[in-house]
């Protein structure tokens, strides 16, 4: 048995077409619709604690988009929890921001896929700045440098890994003078 794989063109024009029903938790990753994970409380709180304070770090000129698709490439438009953005929300009114200065997303029972999957797809998209907010260990994980690796689940990964704790900060590489207390992440 063969799987149909999809472009984002593709996946597009089945969103534009209604395919899908507006509660449907969909993206599109390395060419497969993927069922997103439903959201418990925690989740829910670290999204709204993450985009308050990349919000207060970014300020105007950067748009700070929570679960709003992201174009990669030509088969992944993922939906990040937090993702920022050049500009203003204005500026993508036509087409998905295709460049991020950052992607964040929240995870606890996602986490293996943040990791691996995911994390190999934002590399591979040139993504240079990737947290994961870990809820089950309680820590931010800083991934960055994309790289090359065929043993990747597509063929990327990060070669710098940084576990920030709670009392410690993070930076974004976009706001090199901004520092985020990873408390302020964490629920």
């Amino acid at each position: 048995m063969r799987a149909k794989r999809w472009t984002r063109i593709e996946y597009d024009r089945l969103v534009e077409k209604g395919a899908f029903a507006p509660g449907d938790r969909i993206e599109l990753l390395g060419g497969v619709l993927v069922c997103r994970e439903p959201q418990d409380s925690a989740h829910a709180t670290g999204v709204r604690m993450a985009e308050e304070a990349l919000r207060r770090v970014f300020g105007a000129g950067w748009d700070v988009r929570v679960q709003l698709p992201v174009a990669l490439d030509e088969e992944s438009e993922p939906e990040p929890d937090v993702s920022v953005a050049p500009g203003s929300f204005r500026d993508y009114r036509h087409e998905h921001p295709a460049r991020v200065a950052l992607i964040v997303e929240i995870a606890e029972s996602s986490l293996e896929s943040d990791r691996e999957e995911k994390a190999s797809l934002y590399a591979r998209a040139g993504v240079a700045d990737y947290w994961i907010v870990n809820l089950v260990d309680s820590v931010v994980e800083v991934r960055r440098e994309p790289v090359v690796d065929g043993m990747a689940a597509h063929g990327w990964r990060y070669a710098s890994l940084a576990i920030s704790r709670a009392g410690e900060t993070v930076t974004p590489l976009a706001m090199p003078s901004a520092a985020i207390a990873v408390s302020e992440l964490i629920p």
